[in-house]
């Protein structure tokens, strides 16, 4: 189902959150503190949910810290429950606020629901194949490092990724990048997949895959 990060200093609650989530099929890493876990390693998770009191870090600072390069719904666990505190939690990014103490039903009907909503559209950012695509920057990164792509190998590259799966031809690449239909033009399409392979290449990296007779798919 789901990859969800729980953020929580105390043991008890994050062993009920472990039970009540993997019955629902869900895969869910624990974590007590937050401070070791390196910046990028947020972005794999399909929901976070993080607890605003901790003795290490606060939760909405942690928030604010993550927000800017993590997409997926952030839900904050607290005993807090004024109305000033849940304003101050979703105004810097949370997406819902569930008080201490809560259900279990409770807590999987709210993962269901923001899971559901996931469906949206990315705005920031997603990470796809060890890869991080910043839409915003228009960037490829792997892990720190930006790959220097065109401004159209770049285009192409996040079609396919957003489309993952999926089998394009060149024709097809051609008009939905760059909104031509002309069939003459789109051997330019396998020039540029031939340049962006060989930048993934020299990461280590080998994204896209051809498939003969039809043409390239994010594999």
């Amino acid at each position: 189902m789901a990859d969800i990060l729980a953020i929580d200093d105390e043991p008890g609650i994050l062993e009920l959150i472990k039970t009540a989530l993997a019955r629902e099929g869900h895969q869910v890493t624990a974590l007590s503190s937050p401070m070791e876990f390196p910046l990028e390693q947020y972005m794999n998770y399909d929901l976070i949910l993080l607890d605003v009191m901790m003795p290490e870090v606060d939760g909405f600072y942690l928030c604010k810290k993550i927000r800017d390069f993590v997409d997926c719904p952030i839900l904050f666990l607290t005993a807090k429950s004024l109305e000033s505190d849940i304003m101050k939690g979703l105004s810097i990014g949370g997406d819902d606020y569930i008080t201490k103490p809560f259900g279990l039903g409770e807590l999987r009907a709210r993962v269901l629901a923001h899971l559901r909503r996931e469906q949206r559209e990315k705005h920031n950012c997603f990470v796809l194949s060890g890869l991080k695509f910043n839409l915003s920057a228009k960037e490829v990164q792997t892990g720190k490092k930006v790959i220097p792509f065109t401004k159209s190998e770049y285009e192409i590259c996040e079609f396919l990724a957003l489309n993952h799966g999926q089998v394009f031809s060149k024709e097809k690449i051609l008009e939905a990048v760059f909104g031509f239909d002309k069939e003459s033009d789109s051997s330019c399409i396998a020039e540029h997949i031939k340049n962006i392979r060989a930048k993934f290449l020299k990461e280590d990296c080998t994204p896209i895959t051809t498939v003969w007779g039809i043409g390239y798919k994010w594999s």
